[in-house]
Order: structure tokens, then C-alpha cells, then sequence
């Protein structure tokens, strides 16, 4: 059970680096000043996605974290 869940973590890592890398870079420069960078600030529908695969991802990578850190799984 436990290398199970050691795969699981694996993969999930692996996963949340590549989902980390696509996403769109966020900076908001010198409009971050004057408070300009809310004008262009709208999400597509393929970031929206994104971001929410990127957070079951990082769910499952925690899960699997703090189920392998405190050592429930034997």
C-alpha cells in the first residue's frame, strides 16, 4: 500500500512541475503602480481549467504527503 502511495506522490509531483510551467506568467510590471494591470486581467476558459487541475494536482500531492509524513500508511 505504501508504494502505492509513494507512486501516486511521484506522479503528482512530476505533474504539478509541468502544470506549474504552462501557466501564463502573471507579472504585472510597472502597471502594477497605478493599479492598470485589473484592465487585461480576465482568465481564458484553457487558464481556468488549468488552474483548476492545478489544484486537484496539488491536493492529491498533499494528501499524499501528510499521508506518508505522519505515518499512516504502513
Amino acid at each position: 500500500m505504501i508504494s502505492i502511495v509513494w507512486a501516486i506522490q511521484i506522479i503528482s509531483a512530476l505533474l504539478l512541475i509541468v502544470l506549474i510551467l504552462l501557466h501564463s506568467p502573471k507579472g504585472d510590471g510597472i502597471a502594477g503602480i497605478g493599479g492598470a494591470s485589473h484592465v487585461f486581467a480576465s482568465q481564458k476558459s484553457a487558464e481556468k481549467g488549468l488552474n483548476k487541475l492545478t489544484g486537484i494536482v496539488s491536493a492529491v500531492f498533499l494528501i499524499c504527503t501528510f499521508l506518508l509524513g505522519f505515518g499512516i500508511i504502513k
